[in-house]
């Protein structure tokens, strides 16, 4: 059984080699965002029901895309909805 013995150029060889690869996983694959959404993708990701999508689909709260028979949503349209109407916690203390 041989030993081998790691420098500290070694190691900081590897450790640039790591951070590339890392780097290059992140960088080709964002977090799986993606830009169009079905409406069961919506309904799951926002907790809601079939009927509530279609009223905010008639009331102009959600702009869609219709393909054939398939609806799609923006994801980035769907962020800015839950952005504008995010309300602001209010603290309460226990006594």
């Amino acid at each position: 059984m041989a030993i081998e013995v790691l420098t500290k150029e070694d190691l900081n060889q590897f450790k640039t080699e790591l951070l590339s690869a890392i780097s290059q996983l992140v960088n080709a694959n964002p977090q799986n965002k993606q830009k169009w959404l079905k409406s069961k993708e919506v309904l799951e990701l926002l907790t809601i029901s079939p009927g509530t999508l279609q009223n905010l689909r008639i009331n102009g709260t959600l702009t869609f895309t219709k393909i054939g028979g398939t609806l799609y949503y923006d994801q980035d349209d769907i962020n800015k909805i839950l952005e504008r109407n995010k309300k602001a916690a209010k603290l309460t203390l226990f006594k």
